[in-house]
């Protein structure tokens, strides 16, 4: 959703065709390492917008290479747009699968739970130092949108090691309780009381 939403916000600032949208969103995000794209998803996410009506074909370029259409922005898509910009962004922050790997480690006998969380506080690590180390090269005086963002997943990133000794801590309590089950539902048609028919 957020990469079709920001592909339009791209072609919104001027119209542009696939393979610069590519390049745009990569160098809008930091690069790669940060938010993964491939170029093929960003063709059909534009053959998506195209058939929804959100952007149009304005052109082809046929300079040296192969044809390349250039997309504008529709009214439609310039709403949609708006709308997206100046609403809140929900927070995923319970949708997270190392969690969901804990939960089933502990249902399982396949992995230690301990070293599990050994691994998975080593690679925080690693990401919080790779961080560190490139926020040294970026210019705060033409990056500094990019150096924020790198500042909000270096305080992420603390907050997830914080967490796992806190996990850690716990591990032993966690372990004793039962799993998380669903509600038993009760099957066949609902039992109706005597005189409740009368009522009706």
């Amino acid at each position: 959703m957020s990469v079709r939403l920001a592909l339009l916000g791209l072609i919104s600032k001027k119209p542009r065709h696939g393979y610069d949208l590519y390049n745009s969103f990569i160098a809008l995000v930091g690069g790669e390492e940060n938010w993964a794209v491939k170029k093929p998803q960003i063709y059909t996410t534009l053959n998506r917008l195209l058939k929804n009506g959100l952007i149009s074909e304005e052109s082809v370029e046929k300079e040296g290479g192969p044809e390349k259409t250039i997309y504008r922005i529709t009214s439609s898509g310039e709403k949609l747009l708006k709308d997206w910009l100046s609403s809140a962004t929900p927070s995923e922050h319970q949708k997270d699968e190392f969690y969901l790997k804990l939960m089933i480690t502990l249902a399982t006998s396949y992995v230690d739970p301990y070293d599990l969380l050994y691994k998975q506080r080593s690679r925080l690590f690693k990401e919080l130092h790779r961080i560190n180390v490139d926020k040294l090269k970026k210019d705060k005086n033409k990056e500094l949108a990019l150096l924020l963002l790198m500042e909000q997943a270096s305080m992420r990133i603390e907050a997830d090691l914080r967490w796992l000794d806190m996990v850690e801590a716990r591990l032993d309590d966690i372990s004793s309780q039962p799993m998380p089950m669903p509600e038993a539902k009760h099957r066949g048609r609902p039992i109706i009381l005597v005189g409740e028919e009368e009522e009706k």
